[in-house]
């Protein structure tokens, strides 16, 4: 619908003291916003995530909602980005597209959203491409002023991914752009839990991480098993499912050979640069 101002011209003529003097139109802001939101790639199943529709049935999750919420409203000041971590449906994506969307809509950011395997894929795929390098598809990345990269960890680690994801760590960290990262990782230090950070992403980048992010950590079960308003006898079961999982993982319960092979991962030394990125090599998946 044409705006009933301006007739989508951007343009308002007002009269002042007998003289036509020439502005903005409102409407002018408003589409760009839109246009910004419509670049951020945000996939269509999360479209809808808001603050306000965020549900918060644990304190963890209503913990990270206020720092969610703090967090837009500081920016673009400097500031911690946030790490959310936690479970599978436990809102982290909800969460950070919300920051994302907000961010572009009160704040003007130019943001971005990206699931990380996604990245990793565009960042191959450019290595046939003749006409695409792969900085072409990682500038954006590295210069957004907000960066959501989701999921981190989910892929199956290698040198190559570790190098890759540790470029965009390292230079998001180096030139203090604000990101917000999702991931199912866990932050133990220990080398038996393949399920951590230091194990998945290397030492060095979990190190950033930690020192670039606010650790928040959400909890609660999972809305695609047990839906929004989970009963107390769903509440129940998914406390005897975490202490399970819990035990389990205190317990190492890994096969002695993938833990050799966390070890040895660990162990690789390092090169004289924070992040060893080579390029032009995709490595695997």
């Amino acid at each position: 619908m044409a705006c009933e101002i301006c007739h989508d011209s951007f343009w308002v003529t007002d009269l002042v003291d007998g003289v036509e003097r020439v502005r903005r139109c409102g409407c002018w802001r408003d589409s760009i916003i839109e246009r910004q939101l419509a670049a951020a790639r945000v996939p269509r199943r999360y479209q809808h995530c808001e603050f306000a529709n965020f549900e918060q049935n644990y304190d963890s999750l209503r913990e990270a909602h206020r720092r969610a919420r703090a967090f837009v409203e500081a920016f673009p000041v400097g500031q911690k980005s946030l790490l959310l971590r936690g479970r599978h449906g436990v809102g982290k994506t909800h969460l950070a597209v919300a920051i994302l969307k907000h961010a572009i809509r009160d704040k003007g950011a130019r943001g971005y959203f990206y699931e990380t395997r996604e990245l990793l894929k565009l960042v191959r795929e450019s290595f046939a491409a003749g006409d695409t390098s792969e900085m072409d598809v990682l500038r954006p990345v590295l210069d957004a002023d907000l960066l959501v990269l989701d999921d981190l960890g989910a892929e199956k680690t290698s040198e190559w991914v570790q190098e890759t994801l540790g470029l965009v760590v390292n230079t998001r960290y180096s030139e203090q752009r604000a990101t917000i990262f999702t991931t199912n990782l866990g932050n133990g230090a220990g080398l038996d839990d393949l399920n951590s950070m230091r194990v998945q992403l290397g030492e060095r980048t979990r190190s950033r991480l930690l020192e670039m992010c606010h650790d928040v950590e959400m909890d609660g079960p999972d809305v695609r098993e047990y839906g929004l308003h989970p009963s107390a006898a769903d509440t129940a079961r998914y406390e005897r499912e975490r202490e399970q999982l819990e035990r389990q993982r205190r317990g190492g319960t890994f096969p002695d050979k993938a833990k050799g092979m966390a070890r040895a991962s660990l162990r690789r030394p390092a090169g004289p640069a924070d992040v060893a990125w080579s390029g032009g090599k995709g490595g695997s998946a």
